[in-house]
Formats: C-alpha cells, structure tokens, sequence
C-alpha cells in the first residue's frame, strides 16, 4: 500500500510514521525543508518539497500510485482520488460528541440557616 501525506506536521508526521512501521510505502509533502526532522532521522519514506496542491509537486510523490492522502481530502475526492483526512474525522467525532451531551440545569445555592 501507498500513501501520501500532505503536511508534515505533528499529525501528518504522526500518521507518516504509523504507516511505515505497518509496512507502508510513505511519500510526505510539505513546504518546509525541515519538516523532514519530525520524521525522525531514520525515515524510509520518500518526503518532497512544496506545495500538496501543485499538481507536479503530487505527481512527483508518486500520487498516481497511492492508496490513500489524508490532506485536502475534499479537493482530491472531487478529482476522483480515494482519501482519507483525519483532521475531518477528528471534527466529526467530536461534534457529535459535544452534541449528545446533556446539558443538566445548574444548582440554586443552597440556603444559608
């Protein structure tokens, strides 16, 4: 399986990291050289620089081959690419659980004798 993962930061250097040690073939993207750090310095994955919404920056990750891209998971669903995006799981999940909570009446104080 291949993935990509735009955004190194400390979730997409997270989800990287998680993924090639369950054998995953990782490719990360980000902007800033030195993103590269957080994957540790034994990183087996691939890593390129620039920009996860420029085309030649995707395709020279190898985007055409991957399995799954956890950023800008909208934009790619809409180019036909299978994605996955934690960050609009993570929202999801915690809307729904702010939601189902029961909102109890707060206490009058008790009465001073």
């Amino acid at each position: 399986m291949k993935a990509i993962v735009v955004g190194c930061g400390r979730v997409g250097s997270s989800v990287a990291k998680k993924l090639t040690k369950v054998g995953w073939d990782v490719v990360a993207i980000d902007e800033n050289e030195e993103a590269l750090a957080r994957l540790g310095d034994h990183w087996p994955g691939g890593f390129v620089v620039g920009h996860g919404m420029d085309v030649n920056v995707l395709r020279e990750a190898g985007i055409e081959d991957a399995d799954a891209d956890p950023a800008r998971a909208e934009l790619y669903a809409t180019l036909g690419l299978r994605t996955v995006c934690p960050t609009s799981n993570a929202i999801e999940v915690l809307s729904e659980a702010v939601k189902s909570c029961v909102v109890r009446p707060a206490r009058a104080p008790a009465a001073a004798s």
